[in-house]
């Protein structure tokens, strides 16, 4: 009887202990073509929503599983999803095949639109700048954003001053004040706080760019004649993610930058911080900075709260200190003093608060409600002349999103306020500003091959009266990787003093915006793109998209002399053409990546005689960057080609070619890198000269090339945990 008791408990002991034995499985996830580990992609099993992301060995490894089967769902951007059924456990390792997408931005979710369509389901043409490519811009510049536009078709970056370094963008030649700028959807960058903007945006917490050019003011209201970039930021994952990075340059620059994120529960966080010093450089020995003095520091902590799975609210705040000082070096470094005497003065302070909260009405509806407020204070030292001016800015929304299967909605209202306030005795140019809208927007699946979007945007803004913007796109796609967009719209920009050509004479003896002379500017703009990609072979990809583009701006807004001293601004007889094409082809070659673009750009002053070219806008553009991309290395090597341009003399400048390398080597613990940036050193000086004498009283001549020549820089980025580049 003993022994049958002890063998009855031995019984049981072995069968509770095989019950409770947890197991390992090792996935790996290589690449069908090539069969090369895939670093990053998400393993996951939906029975337990848990999940791992691949080792640079393309391994992943779930652990404690008990005996049993488990859906399995492997994915990576790029590569079809692979939905497959394991048995636990097993004594092999699993291997699992991705075949590379047709379609790399099939499963990409925009923003711009305020849609959960993807990329590729939506008629609005929209250009996507993803996490990868932002991480070699990243690396070529991690103080600011300038890279990541520069290097993109269609767009210039144009500066505007030696001694600041400030920058505009210009989207097919149109001056930067028609390019509207949003950070998560806010327009946070309007009227006097786009000082110097570009060059206070730091990249390494972004997820995104997305870029639609041409007139979209019915998207986010006025401004956006030229188009809208829209920078969109990390959010926090369940897995915790932290970045470190820190960059060193040869010509003094040193940068930090901290980036971390966590989602645990129902809360969640990320917060990211940098800091930039920069020391004057003069490349050329003349005396004067191509680079001025620069002291930059950042903030950005974010809360996220998820109180149920239908429901989330975030609340950030940023903020930005930069100072800078340019000009005679001597004076910089030493004080004023005999014929030193010249430099410029910039320091600036920003700060701003986002608040979104999110909720799923039903299967169909979700509301969405927004508000932002920031505020910009700058000032602004030459000899002579102090320009100090605050600007506070709000923007609030509701949005209703209505969404069947083959029709979505979005209505929507917003009010955005600025309030400028300069600090002058002489002239007073302070500018409010009230602008109250309301939008509806509809995409429509007309059938498998159309999809119709529609739009309608009206906005009265105090003291300049109603706009009403329709838009319409319409997608044509087929199933053999074909598919044509054709879009236009209306816009509007309200005047204010923050143009290029004020920029240029630092504000000085500008008379006020006369609200009762002048009318906003207008415009209407029409693109039409054609998008091929096809396998030439086995191992040759190939992709091609073509786009032609005219945009018209009316009542343009120009400044002009009254006397020997006073400027005013009045409006343009005439209207600002914008027209051309733009072509990107991309070639794949198992991990070689070439693309080639071409962007041409005429535009065209047409309230002159002669109907002139715009001054420093290059007519012929051409790029042309080669990458080599494996799990451990990624090599860049880039050339572009800048025609000839008009200066406002009507003297034409030199077309030139500048180069870049950049490698980067990946780790299991992060990446370190190395940058040769137009390593040829072609910059202005090596043309014509950058500053006129005399040296005291200094001349700077306009601004068509760049100014401070080859920069080498070289840093690392420290991943300790979350290092998943498919995030």
């Amino acid at each position: 009887m003993k022994k049958n008791i002890i063998s009855l408990w031995l019984m049981l002991t072995i069968c509770g202990l095989s019950t409770a034995q947890k197991h390992s499985v090792q996935i790996k996830v290589l690449t069908e073509q090539e069969q090369e580990p895939l670093l990053g992609a998400t393993v996951y099993l939906a029975n337990l929503s848990v999940g791992a992301t691949t080792n640079f060995d393309g391994v992943a490894i779930l652990e404690n599983l008990e005996t049993g089967d488990y859906e399995l769902t492997i994915s990576y951007l790029g590569f079809e999803t692979i939905n497959s059924i394991i048995t636990v456990p097993s004594e092999n390792q699993m291997v699992f095949y991705l075949k590379e997408s047709t379609n790399a931005l099939e499963e990409v979710v925009l923003q711009s639109l305020r849609s959960t369509r993807t990329i590729q389901k939506i008629p609005t043409r929209i250009e996507y700048i993803g996490l990868e490519e932002l991480g070699e811009k990243v690396a070529m510049n991690p103080a600011n954003i300038s890279m990541v536009l520069r290097e993109s078709t269609g767009i210039q970056m144009q500066q505007t001053s030696l001694s600041s370094g400030n920058t505009n963008i210009r989207i097919q030649g149109l001056d930067g004040r028609y390019t509207q700028l949003l950070r998560d959807g806010f327009p946070l960058y309007g009227g006097f706080s786009s000082g110097l903007s570009i060059l206070q945006i730091p990249p390494l917490d972004l997820r995104q760019f997305e870029i639609i050019k041409g007139s979209s003011s019915t998207l986010y209201g006025g401004g956006a004649i030229a188009g809208l970039v829209n920078l969109v930021s990390k959010v926090p994952e369940e897995e915790p993610q932290l970045d470190l990075m820190l960059t060193q340059t040869h010509a003094g620059g040193s940068t930090g930058n901290i980036f971390y994120g966590e989602k645990k529960g129902k809360m969640g966080w990320t917060i990211y911080g940098s800091a930039h010093y920069q020391k004057v450089y003069d490349p050329e020995d003349d005396g004067f900075s191509n680079l001025p003095e620069t002291t930059t520091f950042s903030l950005n902590p974010k809360l996220f709260f998820y109180p149920s799975n239908k429901t989330s609210f975030w609340f950030g705040i940023n903020g930005t200190l930069d100072n800078r000082h340019g000009g005679d070096i001597s004076r910089v470094e030493n004080g004023q003093n005999g014929i030193h005497q010249y430099s410029e003065k910039n320091n600036s302070k920003r700060i701003s608060s986002q608040a979104v909260f999110e909720t799923q009405l039903d299967s169909s509806r979700t509301f969405i409600a927004k508000n932002s407020i920031s505020f910009f204070d700058r000032s602004l030292e030459i000899p002579d002349l102090t320009f100090l001016g605050k600007q506070w800015n709000s923007f609030s929304e509701i949005s209703l999103n209505n969404r069947s299967k083959k029709l979505d909605w979005v209505f929507g209202a917003n009010l955005y306020t600025t309030n400028f306030n300069e600090d002058s005795e002489s002239l007073e140019r302070d500018q409010k500003d009230v602008t109250t809208g309301i939008f509806v927007n509809n995409i429509y699946d007309i059938s498998n091959n159309w999809i119709l979007e529609t739009g309608l945007r009206t906005d009265y803004a105090k003291d300049w009266g109603f706009f009403a913007l329709p838009r319409i796109s319409l997608l044509y796609k087929t199933d053999f990787n074909f598919s044509s967009r054709i879009g236009g719209g209306f816009g509007y920009k309200i005047p204010d003093i923050f143009t290029e050509e004020a920029s240029l004479i630092n504000f000085n003896n500008i008379i006020p915006i006369d609200k009762n002379a002048l009318d906003a500017e207008r415009s209407y703009g029409v693109n039409l793109d054609f998008n091929f990609q096809t396998r030439l072979s086995e191992q040759i990809g190939f992709s091609i998209n073509q786009l032609f583009y005219l945009t018209a701006i009316k009542k343009g807004l120009l400044l002009n002399p009254i006397d020997t001293q006073l400027f005013q601004f009045v409006n343009a007889d005439g209207n600002v053409t914008s027209k051309g094409a733009e072509t990107n082809i991309k070639f794949t070659y198992k991990d070689f990546r070439w693309f080639l673009n071409y962007a041409l750009i005429d535009t065209r002053l047409n309230f002159l005689p002669g109907n002139p070219q715009k001054p420093l806008t290059a007519k012929h553009n051409i790029g042309s960057v080669f990458m080599f991309e494996s799990p451990k290395w990624r090599i860049g090597y880039e050339t572009y080609y800048t025609g000839k341009q008009l200066l406002s003399d009507n003297t034409k400048t030199v077309d030139f070619v500048t180069m870049g390398l950049l490698a980067i080597r990946n780790f299991d613990w992060g990446s370190i890198f190395v940058n040769f940036e137009n390593f040829t050193d072609r910059r202005q000086s090596r043309f014509s000269p950058l500053v006129l004498p005399p040296h005291e009283n200094p001349t700077f001549p306009e601004i068509y090339a760049p100014t401070d020549g080859i920069i080498v820089s070289a840093g690392l980025i420290l991943k300790p945990f979350g290092n998943n580049q498919n995030h």
